[in-house]
């Protein structure tokens, strides 16, 4: 659907088809009066998503509002990517434990407990609203026994102060802020109205790259794997992180829709005094 059918779809809760066969129908005027809102809200540049107070990701439904990134259909790739990585490691795998760090939504922890079975996911993020929307999308979606969120900043674990169990994981993931702090204000209009905190990767936006590859193997079992999103040109510098540090071998980056580097999987094998 485009813009204007989803805008209308999402207010007058109906779908597609049933918009065009009541086409002629006579708006109430509260509807119309909602309609009209929604339309300034969108022209003066707030997110479709915020208007509606929710999106879609992995064919399921995630609710959003400001203070809350939203979820990039891109961001779906990751999510395949893991699922595949898992299934093609299943005879090995048991009592597979996942991190999500900046988990936002909730969107790819909610994901990967609903596609993958037998699993632990732990989903953190610095953000107590994310936090909240995040365990409210785990209801709506029926997994909140499968998903264990934590209001925590993964650079400041200690295992005597927060409530990280497992300590030790198979599998940390991450869509992290990686937009250059100079380039936030020159993007467009709807950009603005999502929290920076999940956009500023600072002056080069890889600041949270170098510091999620170097702590994560505090946390993820030898073998273990580190899979993250990363933006347009960005992967050369990526991967000299990695080789810079030593602990990790790059499997695989993959490509998104417009032929862009995307996801990057690394595998963890190095102790973590190594």
């Amino acid at each position: 659907m485009d813009e204007a059918e989803l805008l209308f779809t999402g207010i007058l809760n109906c779908d597609r088809q049933g918009l065009y066969l009541n086409r002629k129908a006579i708006l109430r005027k509260a509807q119309a009066r909602v309609i009209g809102q929604a339309l300034r809200r969108r022209m003066k540049g707030e997110p479709l998503q915020y208007i509606l107070g929710k999106t879609e990701f992995m064919g399921m439904e995630f609710r959003v509002g400001p203070g809350v990134f939203i979820p990039r259909p891109e961001t779906e790739i990751l999510v395949e990517k893991v699922i595949d990585l898992v299934t093609s490691h299943k005879s090995e795998v048991t009592g597979l434990n996942i991190l999500d760090i900046g988990t936002g939504s909730g969107n790819i922890a909610i994901s990967l407990a609903k596609f993958l079975k037998n699993c632990t996911v732990v989903a953190m993020d610095i953000s107590q609203e994310a936090i909240l929307v995040a365990k409210n999308n785990a209801i709506l979606n029926k997994v909140e026994r499968e998903v264990d969120f934590i209001n925590q900043d993964f650079f400041n674990l200690r295992p005597a102060t927060c409530n990280l169990r497992p300590f030790s994981f198979n599998l940390i993931v991450s869509n992290p802020p990686y937009i250059p702090t100079g380039e936030i204000d020159g993007l467009q209009p709807e950009i603005s109205y999502e929290p920076r905190l999940a956009l500023d990767g600072g002056s080069d936006g890889l600041d949270f790259y170098r510091r999620i590859i170097r702590e994560s193997g505090d946390y993820l079992e030898k073998g273990g794997f580190l899979i993250m999103e990363m933006g347009f040109n960005q992967y050369p510098r990526i991967e000299e992180i990695f080789r810079d540090l030593g602990k990790f071998d790059i499997i695989e980056a993959i490509r998104d829709y417009n032929h862009i580097n995307r996801v990057v999987i690394a595998q963890y094998v190095s102790s973590a005094e190594g």
